[in-house]
């Protein structure tokens, strides 16, 4: 029969016993500076974006909380989201706790249950915000562009929540552009000074600088600097106070966002109508990667290949070769870049590996980078996975330093490890004799291209460092759930307006983002016993088919031995674990198993009404034919099912207040179908329906299936009509010597040969 509470089917049955709440985000504008009365500023744009609304439900598994997808235009300085709570067009909530989370890049990674994750996955904090009254208010300002995510869920619950976003922004029009090295001439009154500057690749430092900087007149530089865009979870914008006396006011931003424009905003500190008068002014400084490119491949003799694939380095080049290259070219090399091809597998699944080799070399002189492009806005749904591993004799003395990034590499590697770039924290990772190998998890990278840097050092003997080589063998790859959620869960794709994300549907009480929380988990023998009990009590199924074969429904009988036979088998193999056994695909079970319960139902209704024989087998085989399509459109909606029993139960009334009119008496007329059979059966109907809509949950399903199995069964056992009087189920009148025998129907009058 069909299942519910667990996997997919808990996330549905949450949203339709759940009341509409609507989260609304709206924007106000941003209040005049002081002194400025009711000016506008005239470059400032508003626009607005919204949604669909969506139901929430309590939290069980990602795929039970509602993700919405927006993309924040560029030059956007302002952003606010206003949550309000309401029942439809009912009274406003109060007392409703939900929990509504923000991040930049990627849909949020949440843990409300508060289950374990994997080994070796870095999670940051979710910025989130718990609304307990009818209001609520986020504002950001100067928000990062590109992919922004909201989620949000229910506590358990028993409550339908509607959710509706919103988003309004206000964006920059007129926007002063920021040329290395050419001073800018900016003067703030009242309004700020909005600048952005392009951060070109390989872009070792970004140096900002305000000059000859006066307030009316007289030396100091009352300005406040914000460079950089606001993101969620975290923030790391920068922001400099210019309020001392000296004319020139810097800011060094290290290993800055590459290819993209970096967002600079001055505002001033001074009172209302004093004007600030100063030139900013923005340098660059560059390096030149040494790269091994498609020539240096062509190139490469058949020998030199064989030593990469062996294990020996490959032939690198000297100090001497990079200080006269470096001459030759212009500047220094600040990193060695090895070139990544990116082979797409499926959906959100997608493999890295360098273009000439296994391994990457790593030496002490400067950072070895791999590029991962993360960057297409369909790689955020799933997890980010890098394995690194080296022999041990190869750093007996030294040990590899590894930081994963996103935006820039990190370029300058030091003796704290700090893995942090301008505006981003690292992950960061190590290699040494002592642990050859390193493994992280990323689960939902934000949308931009990733870096993995790895340098050698030598804490205790720098010396030692400077011919060495390394060889790392790398594993990078994103795949959508990480061990295909092991053999207690189930990777299922979800999808938000084309927005495609993975998640993992845990089963025998394990939890956890990939199903690895075994702390509430089932032991073996408590899976095989749920396994026994779902399919065994599917026996009860043999009662009605005894009966209908009896009573000479044969049509029923075989409704009901189809379901009894699909309905074994699909929670055959419906079980995690150890406990599982699929003769067919699991879809197909489940459909049959579905469409076996409705048409099972069906049949016994129409069969109680006691039409006449040709028009009771069309309605049996229209009703299998609307089940049928009706599952196909939506497998578990409720109204598939209520639907159909509900209008064969309105036939049946309609037939019994029929004889009751033309016969002048109750029908049945006998009492003693209604004590011992009509109100037992109708009683272990609704009972059964009473356990599957209200009672029935995902640590109790085991049990409470089981009975609505036996009940269903024993229902129709019951339910089923008497024969009728004066005939025979059947019955072989005769028997030819050729060993034939003619049955004979008297009901129907028809003959037939068997």
């Amino acid at each position: 029969m069909r299942r519910a509470g667990t996997g997919t089917g808990g996330a549905a049955v949450a949203v339709a016993v759940a009341v509409p709440l609507l989260l609304l985000l709206a924007w106000s504008p941003p209040a005049a500076a002081a002194g400025d009365g009711k000016k506008s500023d005239a470059r400032l744009v508003s626009e607005q974006f919204s949604q669909a609304p969506q139901k929430l439900a309590f939290y069980s598994w990602y795929g039970s909380a509602r993700l919405f997808h927006f993309r924040v235009p560029t030059d956007t300085v302002l952003l606010r989201w206003l949550l309000q709570v309401s029942r439809g067009s009912g009274p406003t909530c109060t007392n409703v706790e939900i929990t509504v989370y923000f991040r930049y890049g990627a849909p949020p990674v949440i843990n409300p249950l508060g289950t374990s994750f994997p080994d070796n996955t870095s999670v940051q904090p979710s910025f989130l915000l718990k609304m307990l009254h009818s209001n609520a208010s986020v504002n950001i300002s100067h928000p990062a562009p590109g992919d922004w995510f909201v989620a949000a869920h229910l506590p358990p619950s028993s409550h339908k929540i509607e959710v509706k976003p919103d988003m309004l922004v206000v964006r920059v029009v007129e926007v002063s552009i920021l040329e290395p090295d050419v001073p800018l001439p900016q003067t703030l009154l009242s309004h700020p000074s909005y600048l952005k500057v392009f951060v070109p690749e390989y872009t070792q430092e970004l140096r900002l600088e305000l000059q000859g900087c006066a307030s009316n007149g007289s030396l100091g530089c009352p300005v406040h600097l914000t460079v950089g865009s606001a993101t969620l979870p975290g923030n790391f914008q920068k922001v400099l106070t210019c309020s001392g006396p000296t004319q020139a006011c810097r800011l060094l931003l290290p290993s800055p966002p590459w290819d993209r424009w970096l967002q600079v905003t001055a505002k001033s500190l001074a009172g209302p109508r004093v004007s600030v008068a100063f030139s900013a002014v923005a340098a660059l400084t560059a390096c030149r990667p040494w790269s091994v490119n498609f020539q240096h491949l062509l190139q490469s003799s058949p020998n030199q290949s064989s030593n990469a694939s062996t294990g020996l380095p490959p032939p690198t080049p000297s100090y001497q070769d990079l200080d006269r290259r470096s001459s030759m070219v212009g500047g220094p090399f600040c990193l060695r870049s090895f070139p990544v091809l990116r082979e797409d597998v499926d959906v959100v699944s997608v493999r890295f590996q360098p273009l000439d080799r296994v391994s990457v070399l790593v030496q002490s002189d400067m950072p070895s980078v791999m590029r991962l492009n993360l960057n297409t806005g369909m790689d955020s749904g799933g997890s980010l996975t890098i394995s690194m591993r080296v022999n041990k004799t190869a750093i007996a003395n030294t040990s590899v330093v590894a930081c994963v990034t996103a935006a820039s590499p990190l370029l300058s590697f030091n003796a704290s490890l700090s893995c942090t770039t301008a505006f981003f924290q690292g992950h960061p990772l190590s290699l040494s004799a002592s642990s050859p190998t390193a493994n992280l998890i990323i689960p939902y990278p934000e949308t931009d291209n990733w870096y993995l840097s790895l340098q050698l050092m030598c804490p205790e003997r720098p010396e030692e460092c400077e011919q060495a080589s390394v060889l790392v063998e790398t594993t990078l790859y994103l795949v959508p759930c990480l061990n295909d959620c092991g053999p207690y869960g189930q990777c299922l794709l979800l999808r938000r307006h084309g927005y495609l994300y993975a998640g993992c549907s845990c089963k025998a009480g394990w939890r956890g983002w990939s199903c690895t929380d075994n702390s509430t988990a089932q032991m073996a023998a408590q899976q095989k016993a749920a396994a026994l009990l779902l399919t065994l009590s599917n026996l009860m199924f043999l009662a009605p088919i005894a009966i209908s074969v009896h009573r000479s429904l044969l049509v029923e009988a075989s409704v009901y031995a189809y379901t009894m036979f699909f309905s074994t088998f699909y929670h055959a193999c419906d079980q995690p674990g150890e406990a599982v056994l699929c003769i067919l695909n699991y879809d197909t079970l489940q459909y049959c198993d579905f469409l076996g319960s409705g048409v099972s139902i069906w049949v016994t209704v129409l069969c109680m009404a006691r039409l006449k024989a040709a028009l009771k087998y069309v309605l049996f085989l229209l009703g299998a034919l609307v089940f049928a399509m009706s599952l196909q459109l939506d497998r578990r909606a409720a109204w598939n099912t209520m639907g159909p029993c509900l209008f064969a139960i309105v036939v049946m009334v309609t037939m019994w207040v029929y004889r009751c009119g033309r016969r002048r008496h109750c029908y049945p007329p006998s009492w003693q179908r209604w004590v011992f059979y009509l109100l037992p059966g109708i009683s272990m109907a609704a009972v059964a329906i009473t356990i599957y809509t209200s009672m029935m949950t995902s640590d109790n399903y085991y049990y409470t299936h089981s009975i609505w199995h036996m009940l269903l069964a024993g229902s129709a056992a019951f339910l089923l009509p008497p024969r009728e009087q004066h005939t025979k189920p059947w019955p072989c009148s005769q028997k030819l010597t050729c060993h034939y025998e003619i049955c004979k129907n008297h009901r129907d009058e028809l003959y037939t040969v068997t």
